[in-house]
């Protein structure tokens, strides 16, 4: 007999015997679970980020074209300057589509975005190079537009100008989503979509504005749109540093300074949306204001009244308020009890005008009355864009204002210019397009003095070349300004080809056979 100790417990039984002995410490770890769960979750997000987003980024490829985008060139020198060029006249004109197109030209975005690179990976050098790239490039652009406007004879702020004085919190955001989208763009490759950015974030028309401010020495105008600008482009360099940082891109800086880099980024950040949410808040309390003024005017009025015109300075100290009411009864009372009310719902002093014409007992008269006085104003606008043209056409042709010719009913313009030193037909007819772009559904005719005529036609084969035809063009304008024939001289074919452009343009013309190249000149100065 065995002296062993022995036991009766089946298989089974120990099998349970077991589990249960490894059941009891299973409770701590099951309440744990959910913890080792988030944070398996994070571990394994930041592993896939690591690996297959910023594993699949050529760092070393993204910073030397963020590094070339940073340096000071003719190139970069030369497209700002076109690109502050096009928007300052963009601007002027109220084209929204040629400041567009000065948005499109706008190199500068690149030291900006170069700013946000250098600063996430800490290269001073770089840092210091791609912002004064970016201060040269800028204050070249500001002191052409201000040169443009200084010697342009319109100086008048146009709502496309208006429209970036006042900056508010929406154009911070405005620039920071445009920003995301364009720093991601340059660092996973995709920089075609640098053009939806550079059209968003609108760097180039505010420093125009700028220059526009500095011009005419509008100090509003100068300081809201320079706002604006700083706004975007800090936004812009902040977002780009940020999104460096999240794409793996690394400065070998200490714990403290890293932190001490960030609370920087986030006190600029909030130092420039203090002000923008005043600015914001401002805007909304005029909105707020002209329902108010609107409520309170019809409100001393009864329904057959109508509130034909309201124009509100919310600049003027106090506000001034001008409204002009259509009325079946005049009521002088009103308008000092309309200034008690809103002075106390606006919370603000105010000087309000308030015009009352008395109309017939109904409604319809009223309304009547009140087109009758938007045809007037439209007529008196119409006279006032009339003079301005005469202005400019007298600026061009070098004449008193009383030697342009303006016919408003069948909206004709012309003025004879004066012999300009250097200019040639083609400068005053160049003159004459770009004043006639400003005034469309006007025709306008600038007569040039009279000239000399020996232009050369070039040809490619049968037909004129692209040379060629803009000279057929500038010959045909000449001679009907002038209203004088034109003598082709050359080769048969080639005279028979712009003798029938020019026919058509209704130019009287003599054919002369002679040597290449065709040559015109006036009929009269011809032997």
């Amino acid at each position: 007999m065995s002296n062993e100790p022995t036991t009766n417990a089946s298989p089974e039984a120990a099998m349970a015997a077991e589990g249960a002995g490894d059941s009891a410490p299973a409770k701590p770890a099951a309440a744990a679970s959910p913890h080792v769960g988030l944070s398996g979750i994070i571990a394994a997000t930041r592993e896939w980020w690591t690996v297959h987003v910023i594993g699949q980024v050529d760092q070393a490829e993204v910073t030397e074209r963020r590094r070339e985008d940073g340096k000071l060139s003719e190139h970069y020198l030369f497209m700002t300057a076109m690109s502050g060029g096009i928007a300052i006249l963009g601007l002027l004109l109220s084209s929204p589509a040629v400041v567009i197109g000065a948005m499109l030209l706008s190199p500068l975005m690149g030291p900006i975005m170069a700013l946000g690179f250098a600063l996430a990976i800490g290269d001073w050098e770089w840092l210091k190079q791609s912002a004064r790239t970016l201060a040269l490039g800028s204050v070249m652009a500001v002191l052409l537009c201000a040169a443009l406007v200084f010697v342009s004879p319109i100086q008048t702020i146009t709502s496309e100008i208006a429209a970036r004085t006042r900056p508010n919190l929406f154009d911070l955001f405005v620039a920071l989503f445009s920003a995301l989208a364009g720093a991601y763009a340059m660092i996973r490759g995709r920089e075609g979509a640098i053009v939806g950015v550079a059209i968003a974030t609108a760097l180039m028309p505010p420093l125009a504005v700028v220059g526009f401010g500095l011009a005419t020495w509008n100090w509003t105008v100068f300081s809201g749109a320079l706002l604006l600008f700083v706004t975007n482009f800090i936004t812009i360099a902040l977002t780009a540093f940020g999104m460096a940082k999240l794409y793996g891109f690394r400065a070998n800086l200490t714990k403290g300074q890293s932190q001490a880099q960030n609370f920087a980024v986030v006190a600029v950040i909030f130092a420039l949306a203090v002000p923008l949410s005043f600015s914001l808040q401002r805007i909304a309390w005029e909105t707020n204001a002209q329902r108010i003024v609107r409520s309170e005017i019809r409100t001393q009025f009864d329904g057959r009244s109508q509130l034909d015109a309201l124009e509100i300075d919310f600049a003027a100290d106090p506000v001034t308020i001008h409204a002009v009411v259509f009325t079946p009864a005049l009521k002088p009372e009103v308008e000092a009890a309309v200034a008690e009310a809103l002075a106390e719902r606006l919370g603000e002093p105010v000087a309000l005008d308030l015009v009352q014409y008395e109309v017939g007992t109904n409604e319809s008269a009223a309304e009547r009355a009140q087109l009758s006085s938007a045809r007037a104003r439209e007529d008196r606008e119409a006279s006032a864009r009339a003079e301005a043209l005469g202005m400019r056409l007298a600026l061009a042709a070098g004449v008193g204002t009383d030697d342009v010719l303006l016919d408003e009913t069948r909206r004709r313009a012309m003025v004879r210019a004066k012999p300009l030193a250097g200019a040639s037909l083609a400068t005053y007819r160049a003159l004459e397009t770009r004043i006639a772009g400003t005034e469309p559904g006007w025709r306008i005719a600038l007569i040039p003095p009279a000239s000399a005529l020996d232009a050369a036609i070039a040809f490619d084969g049968d037909t004129p070349s692209e040379a060629g035809a803009a000279t057929l063009e500038l010959v045909a304008w000449s001679a009907l300004r002038l209203d004088r024939g034109v003598v082709l001289t050359g080769p048969a074919r080639e005279g028979e080809a712009a003798a029938s452009v020019l026919r058509d343009s209704g130019v009287a013309l003599t054919l002369r056979a002679g040597p290449a190249p065709l040559r015109a000149s006036w009929a009269s100065d011809s032997p």
